[in-house]
């Protein structure tokens, strides 16, 4: 069962308190994701550890209920 975007930015949020999501459907079946996610919890992590958080956050709902998420990662300005 594919996840919505209300409930992928649901759990990013909630893990990653103050973080911002932007999510777009790459093929328009709520399954296949990119998403930027900007975080003060990336301070002073590299981009592996950054993308750990993100997918940690999902619960292990990555590779099951949710099949791909193309992930972009920043610290806040």
């Amino acid at each position: 069962m594919p996840m919505s975007a209300d409930e992928i930015t649901r759990l990013i949020t909630e893990a990653l308190p103050g973080s911002e999501v932007e999510l777009r459907d790459l093929a328009g079946d709520d399954d296949h994701w990119a998403a930027k996610v900007t975080a003060p919890q990336f301070v002073g992590k590299n981009r592996v550890q950054q993308h750990k958080l993100v997918y940690e956050a999902m619960g292990g709902r990555m590779g099951g209920v949710l099949h791909a998420l193309q992930l972009t990662t920043a610290t806040p300005t």
